[in-house]
């Protein structure tokens, strides 16, 4: 058995924290420094990783291969599973054309450019992050608000700004799923306490955003909808992650947001000539006006209906029951890792849903969408294929820095960094979603900042004396709003709306509303670490 230890490094906690810190320093450093791209940056990371722990932390070197193994399989599955099969459907809905219908149809539910952002952008991207994630939303969204004429630096603006609130709980709630799995705290209590943080965000948002579209005369003239929308996907975002599924918390909200943004009847009223000019100074796409028969319109929204119904039917008791006996735990081979106390970590079982995932979920709900759209088999085969070769490079990143988050957390180096950084004390409430915007700024995924920072924060969180599900969520809660400054997403939305280059303008642009966003959240942690918001935790 290998027993983890603290201050392995001369005996001193401060300089142990310093050599544990290496692997982190090191991504961060070739990521924002050097500007290397993720997928390489993720297995030098985890090569220092190894390192670490082999040499100052004495894991054994086939106990540190075994947790970089277990950690990139968690990668695999079912993080990538799912992010694979949702961009399959999407790729179907591209192939037939129905993603083309879907787009018009959206441009017929209002004229107003100001409506049309929080449909497309916060209600649909919402969606979209929803399913897939990891840059989908902003890519898509940025070009459908082109095709209705936005200006592109607008429309990237706007869909970098609207990918926020939905993060946390993105592709079928990836990064809360990873965050419960590195820390070893429950999954139902870190979503429950995220689904306190974020639906805060939400409120805000909508208002933004038609403030970014048309100024003050936008949040003049439209801040009824815009609110009604947020309120909406903050109810339905709060009450599902809290009482339902943590899987269906953005698909609710997206879907509520967007029923109840069409009920307002200032949504649906048409927009003043003056407005139009004003925001809609692009080149407007010359298929908008085309009608398309009904059967299709239906056909376009059939994929997103059998994923909110195949997901609803895997809740209900008796079927969640059944799928569940797929799952598979077993002892993992070559890891036999105690904590600093000698008992056990959770780590050396680990436990494969094999059917009660949302990958497999999504998985079904494609093989459905391929029968709804009239796509082959063969054809749905080569787009399923399409999909993995366009996320190699997300796959190979994924998979090193859960494997190098893994060889941190099970060799105790997270554990070392974690008592350092608790002797910030109170102050760590403040400085807990900062340091998740941080990763998520250079790391691009809410998902990545999770697995590098989320056994820090709950080890100084319990050091501290503060709730460990409470700095955890905040890790999180904190990253989505490094999402709009992160290159990765920077780099999607250019390269998505024609501005290849430009992406020091559109950081220019969105980083003041990062940041003050930012200390938003750090407020509301704070507040909720003490007797001013402390009821609003479980």
């Amino acid at each position: 058995m290998f027993v983890q230890q603290l201050d392995p490094v001369a005996d001193s906690l401060s300089l142990s924290a310093l050599v544990a810190a290496l692997p982190l320093v090191t991504v961060l450093v070739l990521l924002g420094g050097v500007r290397m791209r993720a997928h390489y940056a993720g297995p030098i990371g985890l090569v220092v990783a190894a390192l670490v722990a082999c040499l100052p932390y004495g894991m054994p070197v086939g106990q540190t291969v075994s947790s970089a193994a277990q950690g990139a399989l968690f990668g695999l599955f079912p993080i990538l599973w799912i992010v694979v099969n949702a961009l399959w459907v999407y790729r179907m809905t591209v192939r037939t054309d129905h993603f083309d219908v879907l787009r018009r149809s959206f441009g017929r539910l209002s004229d107003d450019p100001r409506v049309q952002a929080l449909v497309i952008a916060f209600c649909f991207g919402a969606l979209l992050e929803a399913l897939a994630g990891f840059g989908a939303p902003v890519a898509i969204c940025s070009v459908m608000l082109v095709a209705l004429g936005f200006d592109p630096v607008r429309a990237a603006v706007v869909a970098l700004v609207a990918n926020t609130a939905p993060v946390a709980f993105g592709a079928m709630a990836t990064p809360v799923v990873t965050l419960a799995q590195v820390t070893g705290l429950p999954l139902d209590s870190v979503a429950s306490v995220v689904g306190r943080q974020t639906p805060l965000l939400a409120l805000v948002v909508p208002l933004l955003l038609v403030a970014l579209v048309d100024g003050r005369r936008g949040l003049r003239e439209t801040w009824v909808p815009a609110l009604s929308c947020g309120v909406a996907f903050a109810i339905a975002q709060f009450t599902v992650s809290n009482y339902l599924s943590v899987q269906l918390a953005d698909i609710a909200a997206a879907l509520v947001g967007a029923a109840v943004l069409m009920a307002v009847p200032a949504a649906r009223r048409p927009a003043e000539e003056p407005v139009r000019a004003a925001v809609l100074t692009g080149v407007r796409s010359d298929d908008l006006d085309r009608e398309d028969p009904r059967r299709e319109v239906v056909r376009a929204y059939a994929p997103y209906a059998l994923i909110v119904a195949i997901f609803s039917i895997a809740q209900i008791g008796p079927v969640k029951d059944l799928l569940a006996k797929a799952t598979r735990a077993f002892d993992w081979p070559f890891l036999d890792v105690a904590g600093p106390d000698g008992k056990a970590v959770g780590a050396n079982v680990f436990s494969m849903p094999l059917i009660a995932t949302g990958g497999t979920l999504v998985l079904v709900a494609g093989v459905a969408t391929a029968a709804a759209l009239k796509v082959t088999a063969a054809d749905a085969l080569r787009e399923w294929a399409a999909t993995v070769r366009e996320l190699r490079h997300a796959i190979l990143t994924v998979t090193s820095v859960l494997a190098l988050a893994y060889v941190m957390n099970l060799s105790g180096q997270a554990a070392t960094i974690g008592h350092f950084v608790a002797a910030a004390g109170a102050g760590l409430a403040f400085l807990s979603p900062v340091l998740g915007w941080f990763g998520v700024a250079v790391s691009g995924s809410d998902t990545s900042a999770n697995a590098l920072f989320g056994a820090l924060q709950v080890t100084a969180a319990r050091e501290s004396g503060l709730s460990p599900d409470l700095l955890a969520a905040a890790n999180s809660s904190g990253g989505v709003l490094g999402k709009m400054i992160s290159p990765q997403n920077l780099t999607i939305a250019c390269a998505a709306v024609g501005l290849k280059g430009r992406e020091g303008d559109l950081l220019r642009k969105v980083l003041p509303w990062s940041l003050a966003l930012l200390l938003v959240m750090c407020l509301i942690v704070v507040a909720q670490s003490s007797f001013l918001l402390g009821w609003m935790l479980p």
